[in-house]
């Protein structure tokens, strides 16, 4: 049996706004409607789609109707600007992406401009993570660490993401200077972006040779996670290009001469025939060429 398209973008509605009465709204249509479509859609399935939770989230069996309804939605825009024979044929196109903190605060939001058509709808999370909201359905394409392609998508190696291990001289000084690495790592403060960022652990595992378990804050935002180091909270793992500065100035002090952190960065995306989503691609991959190892 078809799938109903007006049930379907009725799903795909109460997911993206997170409630039935906020798509009712978008819908022009009452949340007894939007409680109907959901309910003959489900039978339809056979399934329970929507958790209905504050916001509403797709169930296991609604994650794959999520991305569907998405890719229905984008092909249909797409068609329509071609239609009407618009300039561009992925103009007012909508596009979701998620994208690691420290891309989106350096290299990623140039590309963007390569497309002023089209309308972004940017998502944050680690880098570690992102490929997740891939799998439900919420976005479109994610700068990911994940090389193996979430089903439904194509992947890409954009590059890898430098990270050099730096503290405040005065963060240095106390915990560093005369140290052996192996002793000073297990007991000096460190800033973490959030509890999912392992990366400043990773680091440490590679020098001391064993798990450590230091005090640690944590600073979710790129530019206050960088200026927490700064003002000597801990040490922490830094951008290289934003490390070379700040050393360069005095602000930072590397701490472990010649060991970096390389962080393996892909793009994943709808396996789709979109010109927008193709749009972007090639120009993330330009991007990522000249900012990314």
């Amino acid at each position: 049996m078809a799938l109903d398209p007006v049930q379907l973008a009725t799903f795909q509605a109460v997911i993206e706004h997170g409630s039935f009465d906020a798509a009712a709204r978008v819908l022009h249509v009452t949340p007894s409607a939007v409680s109907q479509r959901i309910k003959a859609l489900e039978q339809v399935v056979g399934q329970v789609l929507v958790r209905r939770a504050r916001p509403c989230v797709p169930t296991a069996a609604g994650r794959p109707l999520v991305r569907l309804g998405g890719q229905v939605a984008l092909l249909e825009d797409e068609a329509l600007e071609a239609a009407r024979g618009a300039l561009s044929a992925h103009a007012r196109t909508r596009l979701a992406v998620v994208v690691n903190a420290d891309s989106l605060a350096g290299w990623f939001l140039p590309a963007l401009t390569a497309l002023p058509e089209v309308i972004f709808e940017l998502h944050t999370d680690d880098e570690g993570h992102t490929a997740e909201l891939l799998r439900a359905g919420t976005v479109m394409a994610a700068v990911t660490t994940e090389r193996v392609a979430v089903q439904g998508c194509r992947v890409q190696r954009l590059g890898a993401m430098r990270y050099l291990p730096v503290a405040a001289p005065a963060v240095h000084e106390a915990w560093f200077t005369g140290r052996d690495p192996a002793t000073a790592f297990p007991a000096a403060p460190m800033v973490r972006f959030n509890r999912k960022d392992t990366m400043q652990h990773r680091f440490a595992r590679a020098i001391t040779r064993r798990e450590i378990d230091p005090p640690a804050h944590f600073v979710p935002a790129s530019a206050s996670f960088n200026e927490a180091i700064r003002l000597g909270l801990g040490w922490g793992l830094v951008p290289e290009d934003v490390a070379r500065n700040d050393i360069a100035a005095g602000r930072l002090v590397g701490l472990v001469e010649g060991h970096h952190l390389d962080v393996p960065l892909y793009w994943q995306y709808w396996r789709l025939e979109s010109t927008a989503l193709s749009a972007l691609t090639a120009a993330v991959r330009a991007a990522a060429a000249t900012a990314l190892r």
